[in-house]
């Protein structure tokens, strides 16, 4: 099993030297992959978690990020399909894989907070069928020299959009959603499927399973879907689990690294700690030093070995 990082992305961390830097240490650590996520909007008194108060755009934070490093993977987790065209996320996620030199995992969810949706212009109905043309689309625009395409939803003029990814046919496009559909939806068309923050991951097998299943059926090689989990890290506590006993990723290094190597006995074949949901790092609130000094703790302890 594969151990990524989540990069600076949310709260106090997030700053240019912080994102810069610890993109790099997290490559000479020897992590895999380094993430970054989205959240466009916190409607106000709804009383949301402190990772969610302020957070960069993920896609120009890759970029940025790609600019300091050579070899880590640089992935999303994820953004928000019917938030954005996608023509124009065709094209964002070209050129930041061409300017990392074909790094780049492209994570895609449907959404699922109302105001964002009313900003954005954006529908919630059908996301289901929306999510297998969009990826339709993108494979389009990645993969043919002269691009056309007519839907339900999308229409491309026949063009040509270059450059086109290093990548061939493109960036690896990975489905979140924890419904049984989307799960089902991630095995038939997806590279592999992305938890969320608030999977009961005692359950990953589970979703496993549903997930090869589904690929299984579509004639596809169950094998070679990967299975990524974002590790929402509480170090050095002992946090209650869904259960009630203790939560998986939570208490010493120690722990966490049995954890992790559970996580891979279980079918999971990526696993990247995100600090950006511990409040002493990710809330606004701390000291950005403070922040980045139990950040590159944590960093350091839970490297791979």
């Amino acid at each position: 099993m594969r151990i990524g990082f989540g990069a600076p992305v949310a709260g106090a961390w997030a700053t240019p030297s912080y994102l810069g830097s610890f993109a790099a240490r997290a490559e000479a650590l020897g992590y895999a992959s380094l993430w970054s996520f989205q959240r466009l909007l916190v409607p106000e008194g709804s009383g949301m978690e402190p990772v969610y108060r302020s957070v960069l755009d993920p896609m120009v934070a890759l970029g940025y990020a790609a600019a300091r490093t050579s070899r880590i993977r640089l992935g999303v987790a994820t953004i928000c399909l019917p938030f954005v065209s996608p023509t124009v996320l065709a094209k964002q996620a070209s050129t930041v894989d061409v300017l990392s030199g074909g790094r780049l995992d492209l994570g895609l969810g449907i959404g699922w907070m109302p105001e964002e949706f009313t900003a954005t212009g954006a529908s919630t109905a059908r996301r289901g069928a929306r999510t297998e043309e969009f990826l339709a689309v993108l494979r389009t625009l990645w993969g043919d020299e002269v691009s056309s395409f007519s839907g339900e939803f999308y229409t491309i003029p026949a063009g040509r959009q270059d450059p086109r990814p290093v990548q061939k046919p493109g960036p690896p496009v990975l489905l979140g959603g924890m419904s049984r559909p989307a799960m089902e939806r991630a095995g038939r068309i997806a590279d592999g499927w992305i938890t969320s923050s608030r999977a009961d991951l005692s359950k990953i097998a589970e979703a496993v399973t549903v997930i090869r299943e589904a690929a299984s059926a579509a004639g596809r090689d169950p094998d070679a879907l990967r299975i990524i989990c974002r590790g929402v890290v509480r170090a050095a506590e002992e946090a209650s689990g869904p259960g009630g006993g203790r939560r998986l990723l939570s208490g010493s290094f120690a722990q966490i690294r049995e954890d992790a190597a559970w996580l891979g006995e279980q079918g999971v074949t990526e696993l990247f700690y995100d600090l950006n949901w511990d409040p002493r790092i990710g809330s606004p609130s701390v000291s950005p030093e403070a922040a980045a000094e139990r950040a590159g703790e944590l960093l350091a302890g839970l490297a791979p070995r």
